[in-house]
């Protein structure tokens, strides 16, 4: 594809495209889902001739930050935004709220629990509380809907899902949690 100059990515159409296609990437850990299904996707703007890419992680320490990154600076270059830079932003802080219900429907169809409403505390106004341990409510299951489910690890494939046992059907599966 022709690179176009930096000044390209300056119209309302231009700033649409770049955003359906940062929109596109999917999460390398969860690839059923994309990063706006997640909620990770924050902004796509132009700032001095550059394509502006603002993200949040689904929490601080996520390892698949960096692989998100370069994906949406390689897509964006590969459809002629020449100068593409992902700011990554931590406040406020991702919640498992900002998950879509297309992202919810598509973890769910691919045998991954979408996560319950995330804790609030009342009367603080501070962080949302980050619990990567026991659920507070049984998940379940994205197979047969049961809610007899028994968490079988704190910890999946990566820190952000647990693992559980659907006692209906005896099919194992991951939830996401709720931060």
């Amino acid at each position: 594809m022709v690179t176009r100059p930096a000044a390209y990515a300056r119209t309302a159409a231009d700033l649409a495209r770049a955003r359906a296609i940062a929109a596109a990437v999917p999460d390398p850990e969860l690839p059923m889902v994309t990063v706006a299904d997640l909620g990770i996707l924050r902004d796509v703007s132009a700032e001095g001739g550059q394509m502006v890419v603002t993200i949040t992680p689904t929490y601080s320490g996520c390892p698949a930050l960096r692989e998100i990154a370069r994906d949406l600076r390689r897509r964006l270059r590969a459809a002629g935004f020449a100068e593409v830079t992902v700011r990554t932003v931590l406040a406020p802080p991702w919640s498992s709220d900002w998950i879509t219900a297309e992202g919810r429907r598509k973890l769910r169809e691919a045998g991954v629990a979408p996560p319950h409403p995330a804790p609030r505390n009342p009367g603080f106004p501070g962080p949302v509380p980050l619990t990567l341990t026991m659920s507070r409510e049984p998940a379940a299951c994205p197979r047969c809907g049961s809610g007899d489910t028994t968490q079988t690890a704190a910890f999946g494939a990566t820190a952000c899902k647990a693992l559980f046992r659907c006692e209906a059907c005896r099919e194992p599966f991951e939830q996401v949690k709720a931060i």
